[in-house]
């Protein structure tokens, strides 16, 4: 069955070939930050299924710290890179001319996660609540800062604690009431120790997401503005590539994970679990030929989960379950498309925290739309 669905991807590229796709490939790097993981499935489908190389790239990937990525880019050792909008902002303010094309995630990946048995429907009850964060720095600490504003609280009002990235292990010893957490994964893994009775008294956890009271601009590719200038084109390419590899990642769960199995070592690949995806992936392609509308293939996604969790265990789905929970943050009507706004609020978070030592300037230079089908700038 996978063979099928590998030909129908196949044909379905034949017929779109363009004129790139006959000429030479360019190598190209793109930089990202973390490690191999499920959570960069896109750019797995991209270069698995020709994506990249119908547009005229050979691509690599990279993993890199965020500040590397960032220079890399910056100076032009490297044309693509992965970082958070809050990143782009600190290096224009910095004087680096980078620019945001295409985001990723269109909600912001992190939240509060909490047990259930809390009401935190007001979020003013977080005062004097013990809060566990990784440290202050980076995404976290933005997204704490961010939810507690909307709430008309500031890192006074409650006693805010650094654990690391143990959320899940502090969290069930009972050290805090609540964590800040990555809200594709995390919670994930205090509810399955929740589940096992590892937890405390603890059954099972609610998040409260940074995304459900402030739209902030999120991960996203980015470019140098002297790149831009000159390779219009090539970016354009890039990120029509990249948006078709992220659409397919998100209507076809199944492909976008047995796609991620080339890459990540460590994602569970028994032979059975395989063969299901496989399955999976070969029906969503006839199914996905019906033209469902957004919502239909959203319940598709949640039908594969089910059926999946009558079949394995938990433990092998663990994986699986991270790449559905981030597709909810990567889909929209309009991939790619970030607004005004959302980068004003990241701002306004970024001077809260004393960030921005000088002006970053217009923030309507830091990003483009002019890339993304549909929408104008």
């Amino acid at each position: 069955m996978l063979i099928r669905f590998l030909l129908r991807i196949a044909a379905m590229f034949w017929l779109g070939l363009t004129a790139y796709a006959q000429a030479e490939k360019v190598d190209e790097r793109i930089l990202l930050t973390f490690i191999p993981n499920v959570q960069f499935a896109p750019f797995y489908v991209g270069i698995e299924s020709g994506y990249f190389a119908d547009a005229g790239f050979n691509v690599s990937l990279e993993h890199l710290q965020e500040p590397e990525v960032l220079d890399l880019v910056a100076v032009g050792q490297a044309n693509y890179g992965i970082v958070s909008g809050e990143q782009v902002i600190l290096a224009r303010s910095r004087g680096r001319d980078v620019v945001y094309v295409f985001e990723w995630f269109q909600q912001y990946p992190v939240g509060l996660v909490h047990n259930r048995a809390l009401d935190l429907s007001d979020l003013d009850d977080l005062r004097r609540m013990t809060i566990g964060i990784p440290g202050r720095f980076g995404a976290s600490y933005s997204g704490l800062t961010t939810l507690l504003g909307s709430a008309g609280l500031s890192e006074d009002d409650i006693n805010l604690r650094e654990i690391g990235f143990n959320a899940p292990e502090v969290f069930c010893l009972g050290a805090v009431d609540a964590a800040i957490v990555y809200v594709n994964n995390e919670p994930l893994q205090i509810q399955h120790l929740a589940s096992k009775g590892d937890c405390g008294a603890v059954s099972a956890v609610d998040v409260v997401t940074v995304s459900s009271q402030v739209d902030l601009v999120s991960n996203g590719l980015i470019v140098s503005g002297a790149y831009l200038e000159d390779a219009p084109d090539a970016v354009e390419r890039m990120t029509r590539s990249l948006g078709d590899a992220l659409r397919t990642a998100i209507n076809n769960p199944a492909y976008a994970y047995l796609a991620s199995l080339k890459h990540v070592d460590s994602l569970p690949a028994d032979e059975s679990l395989v063969s299901a995806l496989e399955a999976a992936a070969d029906g969503q392609v006839e199914f996905l030929a019906s033209d469902p509308d957004r919502d239909a293939i959203a319940k598709s996604r949640q039908q594969l989960e089910a059926d999946l969790t009558e079949r394995f265990d938990g433990a092998m789905l663990t994986q699986f379950r991270v790449l559905l929970n981030t597709i909810e943050l990567w889909d929209a009507e309009y991939l790619g498309y970030s607004d005004l706004a959302s980068w004003k609020a990241m701002r306004d978070t970024l001077e809260s925290l004393g960030y921005l030592e000088n002006e970053a300037g217009d923030l309507r230079d830091a990003f483009t739309n002019q890339f993304i089908a549909g929408r104008d700038e």
